[in-house]
């Protein structure tokens, strides 16, 4: 179990990377940046456009808006950006994967 929860939070650290150099990219569009930026927000704002405390419902905007957002944002980015920054990505996670 250890071993697939950090599998888990590897992946999810090589996304948040890809995510990043999306938004440093230059020909990441304004409003693919903007919807990013939102997700994010959404993610760490004190509160929710349904409160946390009504049963199922209050987490399952968090399940649904924000990938909603990300899909929405990457779909905008051109595929070339992206395929360059999941490379860029990956690389450098190997980087850091390597062993001393």
């Amino acid at each position: 179990m250890f071993e697939r929860l950090k599998s888990v939070g590897g992946r999810i650290r090589e996304e948040l990377g890809y995510y990043r150099l999306v938004l440093a990219h230059p020909r990441t569009p304004r409003a693919s940046k903007a919807l990013l930026w939102l997700a994010l927000g959404y993610v760490l704002m004190p509160f929710d456009i349904i409160p946390d405390f009504i049963p199922v419902i209050g987490h399952l905007d968090d399940l649904v808006v924000v990938p909603a957002l990300i899909l929405l944002a990457m779909r905008l980015v051109p595929e070339h950006v992206r395929h360059e920054c999941r490379e860029r990505s990956r690389r450098r996670d190997g980087e850091h994967d390597a062993p001393e």
